[in-house]
């Protein structure tokens, strides 16, 4: 067992569950009920979609990569870079964002950049 890639697929299955729970209540609700024009916003519906498949999909591959034999290294990686890109997109975005105590204000990044270090660590 990888005790790493355990740790990540652990961390990213959190991730999944509050992203799909927290982040529904918090964003998806409040997106469905605005003004937005209705391409946009069926648009933006479908990515939450695809966004919440692709962070299951992802946890799961971890968790089994890490009682595997002899885990894809490629596969792992695949996925370390994934999340290290979607924490790098939010810190880019809310560090460019003119907010009080910016980090704060979309926190995604802090769950996802564990599971990317993790991930990488794993592969070790």
């Amino acid at each position: 067992m990888n005790g790493w890639l355990l740790a990540a697929g652990g961390v990213a299955a959190v991730t999944t569950l509050i992203h799909a729970t927290a982040g529904g209540r918090s964003v998806v609700r409040p997106l469905l009920g605005s003004a937005v024009a209705a391409e946009p916003r069926r648009t933006l519906h479908v990515v939450w979609h695809m966004v919440t498949a692709d962070l299951l999909l992802s946890s799961i591959a971890l968790l089994a990569l890490a009682f595997a034999a002899a885990p894809s290294t490629a596969l792992v990686l695949f996925i370390a870079a994934q999340y290290l890109a979607y924490a790098a997109v939010f810190l880019t975005v809310t560090l460019a964002a003119d907010w009080p105590r910016p980090l704060l204000q979309l926190p995604q990044w802090m769950l996802l950049l564990p599971v990317g270090v993790l991930a990488l660590i794993g592969t070790a």
